[in-house]
């Protein structure tokens, strides 16, 4: 595979999970707003227990997805200075082979670690959400519940 085929497949995977994250952030913070227009001008009561539980999961699931957006972006930055030490034109590391060694070997590590924290938080965001889903249909059933009528 050459090198152009590896950055563009690179770039596309990068896209493709932006582009999920994105989404994923999208939906918690429109179940959020459509559980408080649902809501609106109903007092409080026990049946909106897991109605309260999915709207705390959705907000769970908000700021993992923006914790992983922050890990990522630390994992890029980290890339880029440990390109610019390979090269040798890092500002803030000298050229000498040891030294080289040392940045690269302690920039590799941060951007692992990023890399793992981003993909912790990214699957936290898809669990939070479809917990909040779950949640959400439990609240709905039990409304459903309380207006069929009674016969006798």
């Amino acid at each position: 595979m050459t090198t152009e085929l590896k950055k563009h497949l690179s770039n596309q995977l990068a896209e493709a999970q932006s582009k999920y994250i994105y989404f994923l952030l999208a939906v918690a913070a429109s179940a959020i707003a459509l559980s408080v227009q649902r809501t609106t001008g109903q007092s409080l009561n026990w049946k909106m227990v897991p109605l309260g539980i999915a709207v705390i999961c959705w907000a769970v699931s908000f700021f993992a997805g923006c914790r992983n957006r922050a890990y990522f972006s630390s994992t890029l930055y980290a890339n880029a200075a440990l390109l610019q030490i390979q090269d040798g034109t890092h500002p803030d590391v000298p050229k000498y082979p040891d030294a080289v060694k040392a940045a690269s070997e302690g920039v590799r590590e941060a951007a692992e670690n990023n890399s793992s924290m981003a993909n912790f938080w990214g699957h936290l965001q898809f669990r939070f959400l479809v917990l909040g889903a779950i949640c959400f249909l439990v609240w709905h059933i039990i409304e459903m519940m309380s207006v069929i009528p009674k016969t006798n």
